[in-house]
């Protein structure tokens, strides 16, 4: 199982249904001016098929990294609403910047942004679950921490 993913790897990759426990907007600490965009998710790395009826999912927390962010838009649907992703669409640079624009359509929120590409590190080895999150004891809080498990 690999521990970290960049945008080489997107083909492979799919963030249906991944829980999104925290959001990050802010700047690089060595003061470039481009933003950092993080989120702290569960990502679900297979979904295994139902035996007795019920999917189960191998899950890891991870941080997701878009570096070099900028003109990062959205919406948030109400506040008690969880936050789950949908997918994550690469598009085409709507100008001649060659930055593509990111796509984070979630069921309850929608996010944009441009940015080079993005990193993503898995934090532990994926655990077996019965459902699509870990609780917050399992996946060891809330973290943006980029290291991946060895």
């Amino acid at each position: 199982m690999k521990a970290t993913w960049t945008d080489a790897d997107f083909d492979e990759m799919g963030w249906h249904d991944c829980r999104v426990h925290a959001l990050s907007i802010g700047v690089r600490d060595d003061g470039f001016p481009w933003q950092r965009v993080l989120f702290d998710l569960d990502y679900i790395t297979r979904w295994v098929p139902p035996e007795d009826g019920t999917f189960t999912f191998w899950i890891a927390p991870a941080t997701l990294v878009f570096d070099e962010a900028w003109d990062v838009t959205g919406d948030l649907a109400p506040a008690n609403e969880l936050l789950d992703l949908d997918a994550v669409h690469r598009l085409a640079p709507p100008d001649d910047r060659p930055d593509p624009l990111w796509h984070l359509e979630g069921h309850n929120f929608d996010l944009r942004l441009r940015a080079p590409g993005y990193t993503q590190y898995l934090r532990t080895e994926p655990v077996h679950s019965r459902h699509q999150y870990l609780p917050l004891t399992t996946r060891g809080g809330l973290s943006f921490a980029e290291n991946p498990f060895s």
